[in-house]
């Protein structure tokens, strides 16, 4: 075929999972379950902790925008999937291809970011407690998210900048269940030997320094941890980031699993079944890992919860 300018392709073809109607409707209310669950835990977690005088600690803050992040990964990905298994289409245009592509590197990015941020807020609070405060002050906090939110931003205009400099063939079919720049790098009809050069460096700035940053604050921390005498000392610290070391684990293991899968995989479509770790099942999963051993969040979900039917009758009472 021959190639056309990308401002001539109007549309992309998303293969996503299956062909088979019957296994489509089957993916349908399941994909659907995940994304309402996912809603439904990371706006409980973002209420609880802006509710909650006991939450508006540095923490919370963070992961109150983690919450945030995670429905906004998910939003960038699903409702695209679940609008196409409904309407047994597999086209997406142009234009919502490259939002696709912006948004999913914005949030992602930003994801990574608040990571190693968090990870920072608890390197701090383990070892150097007397001066904890003083440190992660509202000031600091508000800058960290800041310019979280900046980098992530400069990452999403430099894959858009990218994306405008790619060339497609007519008909072009991504066997994945939304436009993953990588998939439509490998697809383009362009020379891309000098944007895989700058992919890489991307990949290992915006990428490699959060993951750098994490294993660091991590290893101060299990530093300290082993220095401790008591055991139930050891137990309470590392109870208070065990949790956000199993999302840390999680994030990196598998977005450096879809990697390799992409890299030394035959079959494109093992790349999209990894890849709903990290887009559906990661989002999801980060609500009940950081609520059920954090008494504090608990509380403050049971008091939403518990209070939540009273609050039409009492204001019908008023």
């Amino acid at each position: 075929m021959e190639p056309q300018n990308h401002t001539r392709v109007s549309e992309f073809f998303l293969l996503g999972f299956s062909d088979d109607p019957e296994l489509q409707s089957l993916l349908f209310g399941l994909f659907l379950s995940l994304y309402l669950v996912t809603m439904l835990g990371n706006l409980l977690i973002i209420l609880a902790v802006s509710s909650d005088p006991h939450l508006h600690s540095p923490m919370y803050f963070f992961l109150s925008n983690l919450s945030l992040a995670d429905i906004s990964i998910s939003t960038t990905t699903i409702p695209k999937m679940l609008v196409n298994f409904q309407t047994h289409s597999k086209s997406i245009t142009y234009a919502g291809c490259i939002a696709q592509v912006n948004f999913f590197a914005l949030f992602a990015c930003l994801e990574s970011l608040l990571l190693t941020v968090m990870a920072y807020d608890r390197l701090v609070a383990i070892c150097h407690p007397l001066y904890y405060l003083v440190i992660m002050n509202h000031h600091l906090c508000g800058l960290l998210v800041l310019a979280s939110l900046s980098i992530s931003f400069l990452n999403s205009l430099l894959h858009y900048l990218m994306m405008t400099q790619l060339t497609f063939c007519a008909g072009v079919e991504l066997p994945h269940y939304f436009c993953e720049f990588s998939q439509l790098f490998n697809l383009s009809c362009s020379d891309t030997s000098i944007s895989s050069i700058l992919i890489y460096f991307i990949g290992t700035i915006f990428g490699g320094v959060p993951l750098s940053g994490v294993l660091y604050s991590y290893s101060r921390i299990i530093s300290s941890i082993l220095r401790l005498s008591s055991l139930g000392g050891r137990y309470k610290v590392f109870s208070t980031c065990g949790s956000q070391l199993s999302v840390v684990c999680l994030f990196y293991g598998t977005g450096i699993g879809v990697y390799i899968s992409s890299a030394f995989s035959s079959s494109p479509r093992k790349s999209a079944v990894a890849s709903v770790m990290y887009t559906v099942v990661i989002p999801m999963l980060n609500p009940f890992i950081y609520s059920l051993r954090n008494k504090d969040i608990k509380s403050a979900l049971w008091r939403i919860l518990l209070l939540t039917p009273f609050l039409p009758g009492s204001l019908d009472l008023v």
